[in-house]
């Protein structure tokens, strides 16, 4: 699939991913889901759960842990999932770099800007106020838990941008994530594939604009502005 051009009739919001994109979260969440995956019956390591589980919110993981161990996960597990990552999160997460620089810079261009997540709220409240984030991303935050579906399904990026009040036809989505880049473009939306240690073909394959860091996103707000000036 060719990568959808940044030209619009108008760009007027801007939603960008958590993981991976503005916090670098996802080697702990790995690290965490791993341990409790392997303590139920299932050997995993860190780099096993980044391969099955990146981009997916803990309700889409947890049919495909039940299948693989023939049997439902004990009573409970998934409450101790969940706050031993928010433990986790809270305590290790780091910025992407470039992330609160690249938040303000597009707040300098006059653009709104969102962020989308298939992460929970209690998560990424842990993970930015552990980086800082928080003045920067208040009232912007959307999670998989406020809609019908998470990613790769488009609904948290159309609650985006109808918190936004524009149509998604006007939003360019910034993501990391095979499931991310297929909901933004089920959702209409242009998108960029952040992808900062390989080449990006994966996520150009399904029609992001592939990027290698958060610092090249201005230049092509300011172009796609430009053209649709």
């Amino acid at each position: 699939m060719t990568p959808q051009p940044l030209t619009f009739q108008a760009l007027r919001l801007v939603i960008f991913d958590c993981d991976g994109v503005l916090v670098d979260s996802e080697g702990p969440a790995a690290r965490v889901c791993a341990e409790e995956i392997t303590r139920i019956g299932w050997p995993m390591t860190a780099d096993d759960s980044m391969r099955l589980f990146v981009g997916c919110d803990l309700p889409q993981m947890l049919p495909i842990i039940e299948t693989h161990l023939g049997r439902k996960v004990p009573p409970g597990w998934m409450d101790v999932l969940r706050s031993r990552m928010i433990q986790a999160l809270g305590q290790e997460v780091e910025p992407m770099p470039g992330a609160a620089d690249t938040l303000r810079a597009v707040a300098a261009l006059g653009l709104p800007y969102r962020i989308a997540s298939n992460s929970s709220h209690a998560e990424m409240a842990a993970k930015f106020a552990r980086t800082g984030l928080v003045p920067l991303v208040a009232g912007r935050v959307h999670s998989f838990e406020d809609v019908r579906r998470g990613k790769p399904a488009p609904d948290v990026f159309l609650a985006a941008a109808a918190a936004e009040g524009v149509p998604p036809a006007v939003c360019i989505v910034v993501e990391d994530s095979v499931p991310g880049v297929r909901a933004a473009t089920a959702a209409g939306m242009a998108v960029l594939g952040l992808d900062p240690h390989g080449d990006g073909a994966a996520l150009r394959a399904l029609g992001a604009h592939p990027i290698r860091a958060l610092s090249e996103c201005l230049a092509l707000f300011r172009a796609a502005m430009r053209a649709a000036a």
